[in-house]
């Protein structure tokens, strides 16, 4: 299922379920005021505001690191692009007749990388792209290590040659990873199940008014549903309206360069 749609329906399922937690928590504190008038807001504030602060704090960390995150990814794009344009200026050390086919792999395979992730809702054929990664890699690996061990080759091209492509590849499993990396979901589950507390006890402090204040409680929903669904779209930006594709232009012009 689209990320999109499942972040907005988390979103909606929020808001409905914190206005419904805002009315059991008034009928609560109205049951209980009918009881002991006085009694409703004994040893309440204490808990309230920890209870607040606790839900504060979860969402400052889990924004945080969403954005951190994001960020992240965006300069790792831009990392393994300069990564690959340096190996491929490297190729100048080699025999002048190896090169031209480990040029035609290189603008193969910044071809495949810049489009890897497109379409990152399609596992299969995100994986097919990985597949065809690793295989590239391989082949680009092999040809560029005989060449450096062919008689006349400089000496130069295995010290610097070698480590550039072994930088080019290990980031391919850096991006794969930042892009797997998320915070476990019971840290989503509690966001929820704090958001619903905080409406709960909303509602029971203002059990008191003889009339609903909406306009608060619907402003309170409201925010933090839109909070949980800004960080599930950021925390997972190849999936919903945030994205990182424009990130990606970086290897389409390097692939451009290459011509």
């Amino acid at each position: 299922m689209n990320l999109v749609l499942i972040a907005s329906l988390s979103a909606v399922c929020l808001f409905t379920c914190m206005l419904i937690a805002f009315e059991v928590g008034r009928r609560i504190g109205i049951a209980r005021f009918t009881k002991d008038p006085e009694g409703l807001a004994r040893g309440a504030g204490s808990a309230e505001a920890a209870v607040f602060a606790l839900l504060g704090l979860l969402i400052a960390f889990t924004f945080s690191g969403a954005a951190s995150r994001f960020e992240d990814r965006l300069h790792l794009i831009t990392e393994e692009a300069n990564s690959i344009g340096t190996a491929y200026l490297r190729l100048d050390l080699l025999p002048a007749d190896t090169q031209p086919e480990l040029r035609a792999l290189f603008r193969k395979y910044v071809e495949v990388r810049a489009t890897t992730y497109k379409n990152a809702s399609d596992k299969a054929a995100t994986k097919a792209k990985l597949d065809t990664t690793a295989a590239l890699q391989g082949e680009i690996w092999a040809k560029s290590l005989a060449a450096t061990q062919r008689p006349d080759a400089p000496s130069q091209a295995t010290m610097l040659l070698l480590p550039a492509l072994n930088e080019m590849i290990d980031i391919t499993t850096t991006r794969m990873m930042a892009l797997r990396n998320h915070p476990p979901m019971v840290v989503f589950l509690l966001l929820g199940f704090l958001s619903l507390v905080s409406a709960l006890l909303v509602g029971y402090d203002t059990s008191t008014n003889k009339k609903r204040s909406w306009i608060h409680i619907v402003v309170f929903a409201g925010i933090m549903s839109l909070s949980v669904y800004v960080i599930l779209d950021i925390e997972f930006p190849r999936f919903g309206l945030i994205q990182v594709e424009a990130a990606d232009k970086v290897l389409i012009d390097l692939r451009q360069s290459m011509q």
